[in-house]
């Protein structure tokens, strides 16, 4: 999950300047089969998702595009090259003429003011075949609902209630809203990651190995309570 770790500069509004940083979303990235040799990460950030695709795979371009010049100072390091404009609005000229093996949504779309149309806008720029990954955030994972049985709504500065989000999905409604204007995208795979909370089984008496099959067991049987995030994988026909 991503994590806002700066702010404004100058006269641009901080929203436009924020940067998401972040280990990369190592779980999303595993949907990706070995097919892909041109990625684009919509909503780069700061280019972490890049960095570990590199790091799978050197042959791989990877391109991004962000709303923030600042993430894109950052992500350029990893990226062939980096866009910098508005994902609701029009796709620059030079991008709109590019074609991609897969897109990489990764906590991005929980911030657009329509996601399904984005979504549906970048599709066109993948070739027949290709693959979109999608990660949003579950609203009504254990965490939250036990934050909103104690009364607390309060918007932050990262995580499910960002103060930047504006749609909330969760396991059962995610595909169901974002691919529902992209025709051409079959859905492959939806999955929850998250923790079964195990308190201090976790910290201090079960394995490592114990508790990731438990995490495992309890996101496949119950995705919308353990879920701390939704992961979709689509395929353009």
């Amino acid at each position: 999950m991503q994590s806002a770790v700066a702010a404004a500069q100058g006269s641009i509004p901080s929203h436009l300047n924020r940067v998401y940083a972040n280990r990369g979303n190592s779980v999303l990235l595993d949907l990706l089969d070995n097919r892909y040799t041109r990625v684009l990460d919509v909503g780069c950030g700061a280019g972490d998702n890049a960095a570990l695709i590199k790091a799978r795979s050197q042959s791989c371009e990877v391109f991004g595009i962000t709303h923030s010049s600042a993430e894109a100072a950052i992500a350029n390091a990893h990226l062939t090259k980096c866009w910098v404009a508005d994902v609701e609005g029009d796709v620059p000229c030079d991008l709109a003429s590019q074609t991609f093996d897969a897109l990489i949504f990764s906590h991005v779309l929980e911030h657009l003011r329509n996601p399904a149309t984005v979504l549906a806008r970048f599709t066109k720029l993948l070739s027949q075949g290709g693959q979109v990954i999608v990660a949003v955030p579950n609203i009504l994972s254990w965490r939250m609902r036990l934050q909103f049985l104690r009364g607390d709504f309060q918007y932050q500065s990262e995580g499910p209630l960002d103060d930047t989000h504006l749609r909330f999905f969760t396991y059962q409604t995610a595909d169901k809203c974002l691919l529902s204007e992209a025709a051409d995208l079959k859905l492959t795979h939806k999955v929850g990651d998250g923790n079964v909370p195990l308190g201090v089984f976790r910290r201090h008496i079960l394995p490592q190995k114990v508790r990731a099959q438990i995490d495992v067991w309890g996101c496949r049987h119950w995705p919308n309570l353990f879920g701390g995030q939704v992961l979709i994988r689509a395929i353009k026909e």
